[in-house]
């Protein structure tokens, strides 16, 4: 009987799904988190054994309590839910765009995080895994790069957020280092997913990604902590 936990964040489409199912495929017991019931117990049917339904809403305080409660141990947190609701640059975007993506892609994963971290201590290898961007790398941001146009202010609400994101990795893998808990950051890439026409587009694949992040689920006790990878393993700048 396996007895490895996992909790992926928005598992129930994209990046999350397929994160959810290669670590089903580890032998992990997974929980798809979903703030919609129905959904997450339809991602569940889809990847099959070893999938467990949670219902998990990351901006509802109560959602997120009820939900750790339910977890007396967990090995790999994946905290992939995240929201683009803006294109804007700055100037354009109104601040209730920033507010409403800064309360899924930074404060939801600061109450997650906060709320299963007693469940991430009693694992023996404790790793977190944080879904950021590339986009948000400032020095891509601030430098020729054929990724970005350096100088580029859309997606200001998105991308401000995955760089908060990426110093809350920072400080959390400093605080948790003691308790043996890994906490790296990655860049997906452009994926055809809902969160952005331009990636859907493009056509880039989300099960890409997912190893990618599945990599950073699975480091040895001697990997790294405090990064910022992109899918491949590649070190990205913050």
């Amino acid at each position: 009987m396996n007895d490895r936990t996992a909790l992926v964040t928005g598992a129930n489409k994209g990046i999350g799904k397929h994160i959810a199912r290669l670590l089903a495929a580890e032998g992990f017991t997974v929980y798809v988190g979903s703030r919609d019931a129905g959904r997450g117990r339809q991602a569940v049917e889809e990847i099959g054994a070893g999938a467990r339904p949670l219902l998990l809403d990351v901006t509802d305080p109560g959602s997120v309590a009820r939900a750790a409660v339910q977890l007396d141990r967990l090995d790999v947190l994946v905290n992939n839910a995240g929201i683009s609701p803006s294109l804007g640059a700055p100037g354009e975007t109104p601040v209730e765009e920033y507010r409403r993506t800064y309360e899924t892609n930074v404060f939801g994963v600061v109450a997650v995080t906060d709320a299963f971290l007693p469940a991430l201590r009693r694992s023996p290898h404790p790793r977190i895994v944080n879904v950021s961007s590339g986009t948000s790398s400032l020095t891509w941001s601030t430098n020729p790069n054929p990724q970005f146009t350096p100088g580029s202010g859309g997606l200001v609400a998105y991308r401000s957020s995955k760089a908060a994101l990426n110093a809350l990795t920072v400080l959390y893998a400093q605080t948790l280092a003691g308790d043996g808990v890994k906490v790296n950051a990655l860049a997906p890439g452009l994926r055809a997913t809902d969160l952005n026409a331009r990636a859907a587009a493009a056509g880039g694949d989300p099960a890409e990604a997912a190893r990618g992040a599945v990599r950073l689920a699975l480091l040895p006790d001697d990997g790294p902590t405090g990064g910022f990878f992109s899918w491949d393993g590649t070190p990205v700048p913050w």
